[in-house]
């Protein structure tokens, strides 16, 4: 699948932005981008990045591998694996850990499960997945496509998106909507922020949101 990488000036600006804020700024521009059910396994860690993409299937009477993928991802990029949310074997465990960390890697986001826990919490490897089990997903699973369209939480990834990971959970940027989400953000958040302010000078909770315009900063522009 023919992509490009998206500015990374742009990548950069979306770190400083909650996933709840950028959440919001898609609602607003009708853009489908977060990933149901997909948490982080470390707390207090925020990821942001460029999607690389891995498609997983079952393997059949002729056994593929899991891949040795890792070997292509770039510094910056998140390794984003589709399979297809399974959660009775892994796809992700300690040696990738350690490798995506040493190579830079932004994050991991697994439609799926990952293990060994205790190397990725000492590592404080950003990594978002449904949860965790030991099984391997060797000789269950099998790379079927890698920079491919996949499904994360029933949300679409494109190699080239860029996925942001906080501990409320992860959300898409299509590539190309990317200057408009970023836009609608700051302005979410320049009011969101003005509604505290002005909380803190005193006014009620329900003067501040109509004053700034709470109950609409979300709503889709027509």
């Amino acid at each position: 699948m023919e992509f490009k990488r998206p500015d990374p000036k742009i990548v950069k600006e979306f770190e400083s932005f909650s996933t709840p804020t950028i959440s919001d700024a898609l609602d607003k521009l009708g853009i489908p981008g977060g990933c149901h059910g997909i948490m982080p396994v470390v707390s207090g860690v925020k990821m942001a990045g460029t999607a690389y993409t891995i498609r997983y299937v079952p393997t059949g009477a002729v056994k593929g591998t899991v891949g040795d993928y890792i070997d292509d991802v770039l510094p910056g990029d998140v390794v984003v694996l589709d399979n297809n949310g399974r959660t009775d074997c892994t796809v992700w465990g300690d040696i990738l850990t350690v490798t995506a960390k040493m190579k830079g890697i932004a994050g991991t986001v697994i439609d799926g499960v990952c293990r060994d826990i205790p190397t990725i919490l000492e590592e404080k490897y950003p990594i978002f997945s449904r949860g965790r089990f030991m099984m391997t997903g060797k000789d269950r699973i099998m790379v079927e496509a890698t920079q491919v369209m996949v499904s994360i939480g029933k949300t679409q990834v494109k190699p080239g998106d860029i996925l942001i990971g906080d501990d409320s959970g992860v959300v898409v940027v299509p590539q190309e909507m990317a200057p408009k989400v970023l836009e609608t953000a700051r302005s979410i958040e320049e009011a969101e922020n003005f509604i505290v302010g002005a909380v803190r000078s005193g006014l009620s909770l329900k003067e501040a949101r109509e004053k700034f315009g709470y109950h609409t900063l979300q709503t889709k522009k027509a």
